[in-house]
Formats: C-alpha cells, structure tokens, sequence
C-alpha cells in the first residue's frame, strides 16, 4: 500500500473536484443550449406551418375572447373548438404568442356540454345545429363564434366571413345581447368597419 502525504491527496482531490465541476458545468451548458434550441425549432414549426388564412383567423378569435368578459370567472375562458373546423391548429397550437384561452378540441355536442366551456368555435355545424347547441347550455353565458355561418342571422353571436385570403367577421347582435356575456365596444365598431370595405 501507497501511502501520499497529505498535501498531495489534498491536491489530487483539487484536481478531481476541479474536473467533475468542469465537466458538469460544461453537460450543464449543453443540455441548456439544446432544450433552447428546441424550443426555437419548436415555435418556428409552429408559426411556419399557418398560412395567412389561420393566422388572420387565430389574431381575430384572440382578438375578440380577449374583449369579452364573463360574469364570475376569474382566469382564462375555455374555448372549445369543434373538430370540424378547418382551423383547429391555427386555434389550438401554443406558439409564440400567448392565446387568451385554453383550447380544448370537441367533437360533439356531448362533449360540448361536459366540458366546461365558455366560448363555442363551431366549424361546419349548421346555423341551426349552432343554436340548438347554445340552447342546451340552459342560459349559461357562452360566446359563440362561427367559421360558416356567412349570412349571420341565426346560431352565433361572430360569423367569420373569407374572402381569398382576407379574413374579417361579422356580429349578431341579437345573439350577442343573450348570450349573457359582454363585448368591448370597441369590437363591435371594428366588425362594423370591415363589413363596410
């Protein structure tokens, strides 16, 4: 058996110490650079793959879930998105900018009603389908917002209207008044305008 002094196991035991911590700080930086890195990829992929059309219509969904306001909740609305939507990842999808609800992605009326919502995107349904939906939900405040439902007379409270690749909407006031939430003004006054270019 070997024995060293104590100076000499005192610096052995620097030099190894000195080399774990290197080489940990060094996986450390790696790992961090690489989860980075991901994320970037991440939010690219997600902000490449909308086109125009699904990104003007994610900006205008946001745009109007973020101007309503409804009584006694506290948080973000729900916002359930009908699968039948031609725009279900460009409303779902977290990508870089933060949406102002929690998306959850339905597929019938039963799983309308069992899942908490605040907000309907309805995607092919019907004017009809729209307002035998919103009548099942027993008063309940609900914004309704529709992708076809072009004329909206009947079923939503927004009717998105698609022109080429323009995108801009349209309000139902009656429905709105009962729908039992509220809508900024200002809203109303912008549907007003790009109804009329």
């Amino acid at each position: 058996m070997v024995f060293l002094r104590r100076n000499s196991r005192a610096n052995i035991s620097r030099v190894v110490w000195r080399i774990l911590v290197g080489n940990f700080l060094l996986i450390s930086w790696c790992r961090v650079a690489l989860v980075l890195m991901l994320l970037l990829s991440c939010e690219q992929a997600i902000g490449g793959t909308l086109s125009r059309t699904d990104k003007s219509v994610r900006s205008i969904v946001s745009g109007i879930v973020s101007y309503t306001r409804w009584p006694a909740l506290s948080g973000q609305p729900t916002l359930c998105i009908f699968a039948s939507s031609s725009h279900v990842e460009a409303l779902s999808a977290q990508g870089p900018d933060a949406l102002p609800y929690i998306p959850v992605i339905i597929h019938s009326d039963q799983e309308a009603l069992g899942a908490g919502c605040n907000a309907l995107y309805f995607g092919s349904e019907s004017p009809t389908a729209q307002l035998e939906l919103s009548t099942a939900f027993n008063s309940r405040p609900l914004l309704l917002i529709a992708e076809q439902n072009s004329q909206c007379v009947i079923g939503s409270a927004f009717c998105l209207i698609f022109d080429n690749t323009q995108v801009r909407f349209s309000v139902n006031l009656d429905v709105l008044s009962r729908s039992g939430v509220r809508v900024n003004p200002d809203v109303l006054m912008l549907a007003r305008n790009t109804k009329d270019e």
